[in-house]
């Protein structure tokens, strides 16, 4: 198992995780039985940086989680974020970052996980209307209280950053990055390998399609919210193929599948980085978690690299 230190805190993770986000919500229909037994067999692989969010479901992944962890939580590095506003009914009420939102979301994320800290807490996104030294500042006493353990910040500008790591010291970013989402190259890699933050991964399969899985939209189930997303109408993934057909001819010479591929090379990137693929089966569980045996050589990535330039067609959302 490889182990990658985020940041400069002392944060250590496995280098791929496990996105629980789709387990309650977005991508169609869950079992809970099976779900729970993807998470059991994570922990037993050493899987064990789990990644979840108050409003997936909205707060069912928080409390699915709570069940995983029971008997083993000191073995498990469970992050979870604030921000994005729910209600019960799954009604969307805007992004908040104010001080006491904070704390109080804090408080009931510790409530329905079952436990009394949380190893790593993000804003999942910026509050327009709050200063970040506000929000940072109310999290900074959450690790005061000793209520989370390390800070970190999703889909956040460089300016933000730096203004953050000015008040608390950030363990890492979350931001979407996969062989067909780099923009994060340009600025946010950057500015994190100056100021010693850890980055971490979401998406980073392309929401799948880079496995080869979806060459159609009749390939995602009705509820799937990949149906609503610009990279996933007919037009898009038809010219999108060209990219994953890269990732697949480089597996088949490699004889491994191309979710491995994708995710060795974000592995090979010059960043302290973890991935966090999620899935709700336990043959993609492991067949991820093999990735980090991958190597590819220095013609698989020239290959690879060589997608930068052919773009991507549709927005990320």
């Amino acid at each position: 198992m490889k182990q990658i230190k985020l940041g400069s805190q002392g944060l250590r993770v496995p280098a791929i995780g496990l996105g629980c986000m789709g387990m309650s919500e977005f991508y169609g229909p869950a079992s809970e039985a099976e779900n729970l037994r993807v998470l059991d067999r994570a922990a037993e692989i050493g899987c064990t940086f789990w990644d979840t969010a108050d409003m997936y479901g909205p707060f069912t992944n928080e409390i699915l989680l709570a069940k995983a962890l029971m008997g083993r939580r000191d073995r498990i590095t469970l992050a979870t974020k604030f921000g994005i506003a729910r209600g019960e009914d799954g009604s969307w009420r805007g992004i908040k970052g104010s001080a006491d939102y904070v704390k109080a979301c804090c408080d009931a994320s510790l409530k329905r996980l079952g436990t009394d800290y949380i190893d790593v807490y993000y804003q999942h996104r910026l509050d327009p209307e709050t200063p970040i030294e506000e929000t940072i500042g109310a999290m900074g006493e959450l690790v005061k209280a000793g209520k989370v353990h390390y800070l970190g910040l999703s889909e956040a500008d460089p300016e933000t950053i730096a203004r953050a790591q000015g008040v608390h010291p950030i363990s890492v970013i979350q931001t979407e990055y996969s062989l067909w989402s780099r923009d994060i190259e340009v600025d946010i890699l950057p500015i994190l390998r100056r100021l010693n933050i850890g980055f971490v991964a979401y998406a980073p399969l392309g929401r799948g399609f880079l496995t080869g899985a979806i060459r159609s939209r009749s390939d995602l189930q009705p509820g799937d919210w990949r149906l609503e997303n610009p990279r996933f109408t007919e037009e898009a993934i038809a010219r999108n193929c060209r990219l994953a057909g890269v990732v697949a001819e480089i597996a088949e010479e490699l004889e491994a599948p191309a979710a491995q591929v994708a995710l060795a090379w974000l592995l090979s990137r010059d960043v302290s980085l973890a991935a966090i693929p999620g899935t709700r089966r336990i043959e993609r569980l492991e067949e991820n978690w093999a990735s980090q045996e991958l190597i590819l050589q220095a013609q698989h990535l020239d290959r690879l690299e060589s997608l930068l330039h052919q773009g991507v067609v549709g927005d990320r959302y």
